[in-house]
């Protein structure tokens, strides 16, 4: 007999915004793992973006039955830490992605993930042309992955307090 009061599965989907390409990656079911989801586009205005990421996320839902439980897109700040031109345009971004989710939407320090990923995929040997097709959709899942064992060490601190 299946237990239609089961929660849901759920999972947490990461965002690496960029002018021209966004990265997407998506968190396994336990939140344990991230792995690449899609690489797409970006549109000339941010609200068109928008809605093109969340129709493929919804689309990706879907077709896997399972429910986005939050969203974290990468802050790209300075190395000084403040905010700049593009963190301003991410922000935007986030903006327009509030008014078609209604899930939480967290942003996420992504300084360096481009980096640690060109280092990643040329230690891979991928070729140029290969490492542009996948930056950001490796950025994206750098940038989950970190958020993911953030929290893991959050929740191993609470549970040993208590």
């Amino acid at each position: 007999m299946i237990d239609s009061a089961r929660k849901p599965k759920t999972r947490i989907a990461s965002i690496d915004y960029g002018m021209a390409r966004i990265g997407m990656a998506l968190s396994d079911e336990t939140k344990l793992i991230a792995a690449p989801l899609k690489t797409i586009l970006s549109e000339k205005k941010l609200e068109k973006t928008a809605k093109k990421i969340v129709d493929e996320l919804n689309r990706h839902q879907k077709e896997y039955n399972y429910v986005l439980e939050e969203i974290v897109v990468g802050l790209p700040l300075l190395l000084s830490g403040k905010a700049g031109l593009i963190a301003d345009e991410v922000k935007c971004f986030i903006d327009h992605l509030k008014t078609l989710v209604f899930i939480p939407i967290t942003t996420w320090d992504e300084r360096l993930t481009s980096v640690q990923a060109e280092r990643a995929m040329r230690e891979g040997h991928m070729t140029r042309r290969e490492r542009s097709k996948n930056v950001d959709a490796v950025s994206a899942v750098i940038l989950l992955q970190s958020y993911l064992d953030y929290k893991r060490i959050q929740i191993d601190l609470r549970d040993n307090i208590h």
